[in-house]
């Protein structure tokens, strides 16, 4: 894990160069329009954040962060509003309530959903997101190829979900008669899955993809048509947070995507994800 941490950090040498280059307008902008004003006071960006590999990933021998989300909020942190990062453990179920009761500053690496925005407000897509299905195409319970939702939503199927996230939600909606089984955290679906307590795991696109590349000898995706629960996948913030704040966030966020930073993360965040897995 230790020399995953360091290639990690050898392969955000040149994202990072990028993300400075880039942040350099946001930067005077922050500064003229005196926003974020409470935490620059504080010194500190808070960055709540519950773990999704490649978005948000956490190494618990060393306690560090690192995926797309979580490097973001760095640059953010560090390269607009000049203060230090903290990032607050928190998990998908509380995520939302953190943010508005302020024991952090932005929540990372959420879903922009009709539900969500009843109780907060959200910057603009970092990356784009959908949900499908992860099974072993050896399972003789599970149909080859997987068409329709119909083929999985069957009595004594079972699909795995990380409870609380925008993917559990998006199941609930369209699964009747299969049971869903809903975990904690990644790795406790990607276990049932494997150990065949589970014969589908239910996950976004990005992350179903890495798992069928670690295991390309047994895994294999169905990819609803259409596209199960699209949106994007944004900062979440507070509703009272300022217009020119979010400006200043959004504008940041859409240089980071021009200048590739963006892509980069995710490149980074993907290898280093299948690297861990193997």
């Amino acid at each position: 894990m230790f020399q995953m941490s360091r290639l990690f950090g050898r392969a955000l040498v040149c994202a990072t160069a990028l993300g400075a280059l880039a942040t350099t307008p946001v930067i005077a902008h922050a500064q003229d329009d005196a926003t974020w004003q409470s935490v620059k006071k504080a010194g500190v960006l808070r960055c709540g954040i519950a773990t999704s590999p490649p978005y948000t990933m956490k190494d618990p021998k060393t306690n560090t962060y690192s995926g797309v989300f979580p490097d973001l909020c760095r640059d953010f942190a560090e390269k607009v509003l000049k203060v230090k990062v903290e990032y607050v453990d928190t998990t998908w179920d509380n995520i939302v309530a953190g943010l508005q009761s302020d024991k952090w500053d932005v929540s990372l690496s959420l879903n922009d959903t009709p539900e969500r925005r009843k109780a907060i407000s959200f910057t603009e897509p970092v990356v784009d997101y959908s949900v499908d299905f992860t099974y072993n195409k050896n399972n003789p319970k599970v149909p080859k190829p997987v068409k329709s939702i119909a083929d999985i939503d069957k009595p004594g199927i079972t699909v795995t979900v990380m409870s609380g996230t925008a993917q559990d939600k998006a199941i609930s909606a369209v699964l009747k008669q299969a049971t869903i089984m809903r975990l904690p955290g990644f790795d406790e679906t990607r276990l049932a899955l494997m150990s065949k307590r589970a014969d589908l795991l239910a996950d976004d696109s990005m992350t179903n993809l890495l798992l069928t590349r670690a295991h390309p000898d047994w895994a294999d995706v169905f990819k609803p048509n259409p596209l199960l629960a699209q949106q994007g996948i944004c900062f979440g913030i507070r509703k009272d947070t300022p217009a020119a704040d979010v400006a200043v966030f959004n504008q940041f966020i859409e240089q980071q995507k021009k200048s590739g930073t963006v892509n980069a993360y995710v490149d980074t965040s993907v290898k280093q994800t299948i690297a861990q897995t193997k």
